[in-house]
């Protein structure tokens, strides 16, 4: 046997001592690890999709979910996912900006509960102030576009003078309100929008029509009461109080009560409105004619 089919003969060898090393490495020591690289790649077969399928289910799923996000704007309420108790607190503190200097207002978290599938907040408001403000605070409650209702209520009057002295009509108030959230977001949009929380002026139901207060006279008009009338002239009409001080007043003009309505240049009259405390008084004074004396 030559030398080059030895050498022939030992690469052949050589070779199949390698395959047999690779196939016993392969299928004994990595065989694990090979079947679940198989099992991986049947499982990314089997959810290759193609990208423009994919792009169109997208844009199915996403109008969609607009529709039904549009039907959710377009209730009334909507109950928020997952509701801090915390944002109420927020919620008064927006409402209650404009609100005036002597209105006072006290949030109380009390309690927590279930209300079927939905949960719910309990807090008990309580304070005093005008009437509008406590108005504004009950219709910003229930009109809110997030689920809260007024469950009870108590309303009565009050009346603090300033340092004035002038009488505030103020309205006390104690209410307990229930805020409605859910653990998930079916009953809420996707971009939340406020309802328009501004209630219109209404009438002061707790307003007095008839008051035993009278402000004072802090501005010094002139005090109808014993004044008498001096002179009428183009420009208005001369008179004088109680106390000697004079005033000059034309139509329109305002005087302690109320205002000088008219003057009445052809009989020497002027006539004033008066409200006091609610009672309406019209008062008409008459220009003193001198008596000459005969000798």
């Amino acid at each position: 046997m030559n030398r080059k089919l030895k050498s022939t003969l030992g690469l052949v060898g050589l070779l199949i001592i390698i395959l047999l090393a690779g196939g016993i490495y392969i299928f004994v020591f990595q065989s694990e690890e090979i079947k679940d690289k198989q099992q991986r790649l049947k499982e990314l077969k089997a959810n290759d999709y193609n990208t423009e399928q994919l792009n169109i289910q997208l844009l199915e799923t996403q109008n969609r979910a607009s529709v039904l996000d549009s039907v959710l704007a377009a209730r009334r309420f909507n109950i928020p996912p997952n509701l801090s108790s915390i944002k109420f607190f927020n919620f008064i503190n927006e409402i209650t900006t404009g609100f005036s200097s002597k209105t006072k207002i006290d949030v109380e978290f009390v309690a927590q509960k279930q209300d079927r599938e939905f949960f719910v907040y309990q807090y008990k408001i309580a304070g005093a102030g005008e009437f509008m403000d406590v108005f504004r605070l009950i219709y910003a409650v229930e009109q809110s576009k997030e689920l809260k209702k007024v469950t009870t209520v108590t309303l009565t009057n009050s009346i603090i003078s300033d340092k004035e002295g002038l009488p505030n009509f103020m309205v006390n108030f104690d209410m307990n309100v229930d805020v409605y959230y859910a653990t998930n977001n079916r009953f809420a949009t996707a971009d939340f929008v406020e309802h328009d929380l501004a209630a219109r002026p209404l009438y002061d139901a707790f307003y007095p029509l008839i008051r035993n207060e009278i402000p004072p006279n802090i501005e010094g008009l002139l005090d109808i009461q014993g004044a008498k009338l001096l002179a009428i002239i183009p420009e208005g009409a001369f008179l004088a109080d109680t106390r000697g001080q004079t005033f000059l007043l034309w139509e329109g003009e305002q005087v302690y009560l109320g205002y000088l309505t008219k003057i009445d240049y052809d009989n020497n009259r002027v006539s004033f409105i008066l409200n006091k405390g609610g009672i309406i008084e019209k008062i008409d004074l008459f220009l003193e004619k001198e008596v000459t004396k005969k000798n």
